[in-house]
């Protein structure tokens, strides 16, 4: 007993039982043939995950209407969520090649303030509590924030290729990730 006090006191090994190994290479394989997606034809794959992020958000709308059937707590702002979703998801649909330079543009200014804002903030943290390490983050916060104010079409070009990135490194360690969770429910009879 004290043995599995200490060992869950420490965290030792998260429970592979949880997720069920295939479930994770399923998950590990569409990241990495999305991130190659992303990667070798950045404009379609935008476009269509978008599009798919506007169906998504009109099923949501919906849903959230159709939720006040059910339950009416909270209906002014699951109404305004539902006219949002329908509304976004509706334009998107309409218009996917106009939507995907106004989300892109929109998303890549907002990461710009965000990383200036955030630079900042760090830069002040850093002269109050006299942290190096925090102030040098700040100001590549900052300059990094600066540099996608200045250069938009630049950042937003290069935003597929990240994102691409990240899924095939996910999709990777996901790979990784299930052969060893199968090892370990196997070791355990699972």
């Amino acid at each position: 007993m004290t043995e599995e006090i200490t060992s869950n006191q420490f965290g030792s090994a998260p429970d592979v039982n949880i997720i069920p190994w295939w479930l994770l290479l399923v998950y590990g394989i569409l990241a990495l043939i999305i991130g190659i997606m992303f990667v070798t034809t950045p404009g379609i794959t935008t476009v269509l995950f978008l599009t798919f992020l506007g169906v998504f958000w009109l099923v949501g709308g919906l849903f959230h209407l159709f939720s006040l059937f059910v339950d009416r707590t909270n209906w002014g702002w699951k109404l305004f969520l539902a006219i949002i979703n329908i509304i976004a998801g509706c334009l998107i649909l309409s218009y996917p090649l106009y939507s995907t330079f106004f989300i892109i543009g929109f998303f890549t200014i907002f990461i710009g303030f965000w990383a200036c804002f955030i630079g900042g903030a760090y830069i002040f943290r850093a002269f109050s509590t006299k942290d190096a390490g925090t102030g040098i983050l700040g100001v590549i916060s900052l300059i990094f924030g600066i540099l996608i104010l200045v250069y938009p079409m630049a950042a937003a070009i290069s935003i597929p290729f990240i994102v691409g990135g990240f899924a095939i490194l996910a999709g990777i360690a996901s790979i990784v990730i299930s052969f060893v969770v199968r090892k370990e429910q196997t070791a355990l009879g699972t």
